[in-house]
C-alpha cells in the first residue's frame, strides 16, 4: 500500500525533488513550444485569419510557458516552491487556453455565419468540448510525466477545471466581437455546464488513475532500492571492491553513503577483506577520518557498510577544476590529513593508498575545507592476529602514481612511513598540478619511485617557499628513515612554516566562486589514478 503521508517527493529524497524539477520544466518547455507553434500558424494565417486577439493570447501563453520552463530549470528549487509554481502555473495557463477558446469561438461563428443563438450554442459546445479535451490530455500527461500523489493529483486537476469549466459556462463571445455573461434563464443552459463538469470529472478520474498507477511504480521501484534500513538514491563512485551510493536512513532521513560489496567479490576471502575494513576503519575517531554509521548485510546476501555523506569534492577534481593549490591551503591540506593519519598510526594501522581521490575538502558544522580521509580498503594492521594472507606479501597493492619504494620492493615490511611518502607525492600534485612522476606504464612509475629523484617545483613553472618545498622532498625520499619518523612530526614541521596562511573567509571565497563546477559532479565519473592489486604469485607461477 501507498502511505500518502510520505509522497514520492523531497521530502524523503534530494534525488526525488531533482527529478521532480527536472520533470517540471520538461513538461512547461513542451507547453511552450506547442505555443510557440500555434503562434507561427496564426501569423501565417494557416489556422484562423492572420493577426488579431487569439495571436496576443498564443504568444502571452507561450511566454507564460517559458517563463516557467525558465524558472524550473534555475538551481535547486525547494520542493514546496515547486508545488505552489506548478499549481499557480497551471491555472494561469489553462486559463488563459479557455479564454483563447472563446476568443477562436468568434472568428468560428463569423466565418460560418451562425447567427441564430442556437447556431451558435452548437458551436460553443462543439469548441468547449474540442479545447476541453485538449486540456484533459495535457492533465493525463502531466499526471504520467511529473511525480506526483494521487492525492496531489486530484488537487491539480480541480484547479485546472475551475477556469476550464466556468470560462465556457460563463462568458460567451457576441457577434460584435465582445463578451457577456451567459443568461441564467436560457433553456440551454442546465445541460450545457452540466456536459463540462461531467467530462471533467472524467479527467479527473483519468488524471488520477494514470498518476495512482505511476506512483505505485515509483514507490515499487524505491523499495526495490532499500538497502536494509537505507534508501539508495543515486551512485556516487566506486572502489577497488565495491560501490558506493549517496542513500537515507529510512527512519532518521540522515543522509548517508553506503558502500556495497560487488557480487562479484563475494568470495571468503573477499568477505573476509570487506568486515576487516570495516571493522579498522571503525576504530578511528578522527574528525579528519571519514565516520562509519553501520554495517550488515541484506536478505539477498549484499554486505554494505555505511558511511557519512560528504558534502565536497576530493583533491583530485578539485586540483582539476583550479589547478594547482596556494601553498597555504596546501599546508592546511597536509596538517589536517597528518592528524587523521597520526591516530591510525598510534593503533597500528597503515593507510598505504594515500592519494589526491581518497582525500576529500569537505563543509563541517559550517567551516570550510575540512579534510576528509577515505578508503581504508587497503589499511595494514602492523600487529596483525589472525589470517595473514588478507595482505600478502606477495601483492603489490596501491595506486602507482603515490607507491612508496618500498611497496615494491618490500611490501611485506611496510610501516607508517609509507604513507608519509604517499603523501609528500600528495603534497607535490597539489602544488605542482601533476604527479611526482608520469611514466606510461606500471613498470615505468615503479622504476621511477625507485631510482629517479622528483623535479624541482621551479621546473614545474611553480614558486613555492623553499622551506614547504624541502619537507615535500623529504617525505618523497626513497629510504624511509631519511623521512619524516611520523606523521605527528611532518604536522610539526608544516606548522613551523613562515607562509600565508588559508582561512577560513578564503575557503569560503573559493567554494563559492568555484561551487558550479562540482554541482553535477554526482553523476559524472571524475577518473583519476586507479588502486591496484598485482598478486605476484601468479606471475611466479607462470615461469
Amino acid at each position: 500500500m501507498i502511505d500518502e503521508k510520505t509522497p514520492w517527493s523531497i521530502e524523503n529524497s534530494e534525488g526525488a525533488r531533482a527529478l521532480l524539477q527536472q520533470r517540471l520544466a520538461l513538461f512547461w518547455k513542451v507547453e511552450c513550444c506547442i505555443m510557440v507553434f500555434a503562434s507561427v500558424l496564426c501569423v501565417a494565417g494557416a489556422v484562423k485569419g492572420p493577426g488579431g486577439p487569439d495571436l496576443y493570447v498564443d504568444v502571452g501563453l507561450a511566454i507564460v510557458a517559458g517563463a516557467l520552463y525558465w524558472v524550473f530549470r534555475q538551481g535547486q528549487r525547494p520542493v514546496r516552491y515547486l508545488q505552489w509554481a506548478e499549481a499557480a502555473g497551471l491555472f494561469a495557463f489553462f486559463a488563459g487556453s479557455s479564454f483563447l477558446g472563446r476568443v477562436v469561438l468568434i472568428d468560428f461563428a463569423r466565418e460560418r455565419a451562425l447567427d441564430t443563438p442556437e447556431g451558435a450554442l452548437m458551436a460553443d459546445a462543439y469548441l468547449s468540448v474540442l479545447g476541453l479535451l485538449g486540456t484533459a490530455l495535457m492533465m493525463v500527461v502531466r499526471a504520467a510525466l511529473i511525480p506526483s500523489s494521487p492525492r496531489r493529483t486530484i488537487a491539480y486537476t480541480a484547479i485546472v477545471g475551475v477556469p476550464t469549466v466556468l470560462t465556457p459556462t460563463l462568458l460567451v463571445p457576441t457577434p460584435h466581437g465582445d463578451f457577456t455573461l451567459r443568461a441564467l434563464d436560457s433553456a440551454a443552459f442546465p445541460w450545457f455546464p452540466a456536459v463540462l463538469v461531467i467530462v471533467w470529472c472524467i479527467v479527473v478520474v483519468a488524471s488520477t488513475v494514470t498518476s495512482w498507477v505511476i506512483y505505485g511504480l515509483r514507490a515499487e521501484v524505491r523499495s526495490a532500492r532499500r538497502l536494509g534500513q537505507y534508501v539508495l538514491e543515486q551512485k556516487i563512485g566506486e572502489g577497488g571492491m565495491g560501490e558506493v551510493y549517496r542513500a537515507r536512513h529510512g527512519m532518521m532521513r540522515r543522509p548517508s553513503a553506503p558502500k556495497l560489496l560487488r557480487p562479484g567479490h563475494a568470495r571468503e576471502s573477499d568477505l573476509a577483506r570487506f568486515e576487516r575494513e570495516v571493522q579498522l576503519t571503525a576504530r578511528l575517531t578522527h574528525p579528519n577520518t571519514i565516520t562509519l554509521f553501520d554495517y550488515g548485510r541484506t536478505d539477498d546476501g549484499v554486505f554494505y557498510y555505511a558511511m557519512e555523506l560528504l558534502d565536497g569534492a576530493n583533491l583530485q577534481r578539485i586540483v582539476q577544476v583550479s589547478g594547482p593549490l596556494p601553498e597555504g591551503r596546501v599546508r592546511r591540506i597536509l596538517t589536517m590529513a597528518c592528524g587523521a593519519l597520526a591516530e591510525a598510526h598510534a593503533i597500528g594501522l597503515v593507510h598505504r593508498d594515500v592519494k589526491p581521490a581518497n582525500i576529500m575538502l569537505c563543509t563541517r558544522g559550517g567551516e570550510h575545507d575540512v579534510v576528509k580521509l577515505l578508503d581504508f580498503g587497503l589499511v595494514k594492521e602492523l600487529a596483525m592476529n589472525g589470517d595473514g594472507s588478507l595482505s600478502s606479501a606477495t601483492t603489490l597493492v596501491g595506486t602507482p602514481q603515490y607507491m612508496a619504494p618500498e611497496c615494491i620492493t618490500a611490501p611485506d615490511s611496510v610501516d607508517a612511513r609509507v604513507d608519509i611518502y604517499c603523501l609528500g607525492a600528495v603534497a607535490y600534485f597539489l602544488l605542482a598540478g601533476a604527479e611526482v612522476f608520469d611514466g606510461r606504464s606500471i613498470v615505468e612509475l615503479c622504476g621511477q619511485h625507485l631510482h629517479e629523484a622528483p623535479k624541482p617545483l621551479a621546473e614545474r613553472g611553480v614558486t613555492v617557499s623553499p622551506e614547504l618545498e624541502a619537507i615535500v622532498r623529504a617525505c618523497l625520499e626513497k629510504k624511509p628513515e631519511n623521512r619524516p619518523r611520523s606523521a605527528a612530526e611532518l604536522r610539526e614541521r608544516l606548522e613551523e612554516c613562515a607562509i600565508e596562511p588559508w582561512d577560513e573567509e578564503s575557503a569560503r571565497a573559493w567554494w563559492l566562486e568555484h561551487r558550479d563546477a562540482f554541482q553535477d559532479d554526482a553523476t559524472k565519473s571524475l577518473g583519476g589514478p586507479r588502486t591496484i592489486a598485482v598478486d605476484g604469485r601468479s606471475r611466479v607461477a607462470a615461469r
